[in-house]
């Protein structure tokens, strides 16, 4: 063997990371800072993989290399070419097999330290599994509750700004969480990549001082918690926001410009809520965001249908260790304000 073989944990000991799985395997999950270099593209990959089924794996192989030595030859002319020798790469695949072996052991002929992740991926993907089972026992979280539009966001923003730790559940997800939080033009990332995330997220807290999440359901979008994520949050201190319902409207208006400049994509989100509210509540809300009379319909979402589903949920979590925290407006200066007394 040319090249040296590496542990999960060595990771960050080396200059670059390579996976060179196809782009759908990177697209749905990979190592944090690692760079894409293919060995196979997607169509390559399927097409061996019939060739292995249906005619024999020696045929495959065949196929497999000449294909896999014409995309690295690509990657050395395009990606590496101008790396010194001094170099150290870390490749790696799926579990560690030929894929990741063919990479590094050119890379290693060539002079460069090059080494291959024991186990690939899927390695890696169990250390992030146990790292996620374990690290949040290790933090006291300060948990931001409140109905609908009381601004625990940007209040989050407010305080990353003044310095606190700060786990941006809802960014890590992109979602706002709830049947309208599904924000414009953005896709979720995979289950996968939103572990990945969160695992980078939580290794960067210093568990002497405390971390400010937001209050969330176990599953934000098509995204769901880890267990001990959750639990955690649940057994942690609760901060609950008291706002008044004007500065939530008016906040909400703010927040989601996107659904008053598109009534018809609001109308949309709202159908989801049919199983919920009957269809003469549905029409009624369509006509108002059809006809621009938003404060009369966020205030009615709010009062109709988000503060009571938020009573029935905080009824069931967080009934230990609640402070009220009154804040009078949703202002920048106010939110400032209030999350400089939090973090001091």
């Amino acid at each position: 063997m040319f090249f040296k073989l590496a542990t999960v944990a060595q990771r960050h000991q080396f200059d670059e990371i390579i996976d060179v799985r196809t782009p759908a395997e990177f697209a749905e999950d990979h190592i944090p800072g690692a760079i894409n270099c293919p060995v196979m593209s997607d169509e390559e990959r399927v097409r061996v993989g019939t060739l292995y089924k249906q005619v024999s794996p020696f045929e495959a192989r065949k196929v497999g290399a000449a294909i896999a030595a014409r995309n690295i030859a690509r990657h050395l002319d395009e990606q590496f070419a101008r790396h010194p020798k001094s170099w150290r790469p870390l490749v790696y695949c799926w579990r560690g097999g030929q894929r990741s072996g063919s990479m590094a052991i050119i890379l290693a002929q060539i002079g460069w330290a090059a080494h291959q992740l024991e186990g690939g991926y899927k390695a890696y993907r169990h250390q992030v599994l146990a790292d996620l089972a374990t690290l949040p026992q290790q933090f006291r979280f300060r948990v931001i509750s409140g109905p609908t539009g009381s601004g625990k966001s940007r209040l989050l923003a407010a305080l990353a700004a003044q310095g606190a730790q700060v786990l941006d559940l809802e960014g890590l997800a992109a979602h706002r969480g709830s049947v309208l939080g599904r924000l414009p033009d953005v896709m979720q990332p995979s289950q996968k990549r939103f572990d990945s995330l969160l695992d980078v997220a939580l290794q960067a807290f210093d568990p002497t001082r405390p971390v400010f999440v937001e209050a969330e359901s176990k599953k934000i979008g098509f995204v769901s918690l880890p267990d001990a994520l959750y639990g955690r949050m649940h057994d942690s201190e609760c901060l609950q926001l008291e706002v008044p319902l004007a500065a939530r409207v008016a906040f909400l208006k703010r927040d989601y410009d996107f659904y008053l400049s598109e009534p018809e994509r609001l109308v949309t989100q709202l159908g989801f809520l049919r199983n919920v509210h009957g269809k003469a509540q549905l029409e009624a809300w369509a006509a108002m965001a059809r006809g621009g009379d938003f404060d009369a319909l966020v205030g009615e979402l709010l009062t109709g249908h988000y503060d009571p589903l938020y009573l029935r949920s905080q009824g069931k979590h967080y009934t230990q260790a609640v402070q009220p925290l009154t804040v009078p407006a949703l202002d920048d200066a106010t939110l400032q304000q209030v999350a400089s007394q939090l973090a001091g």
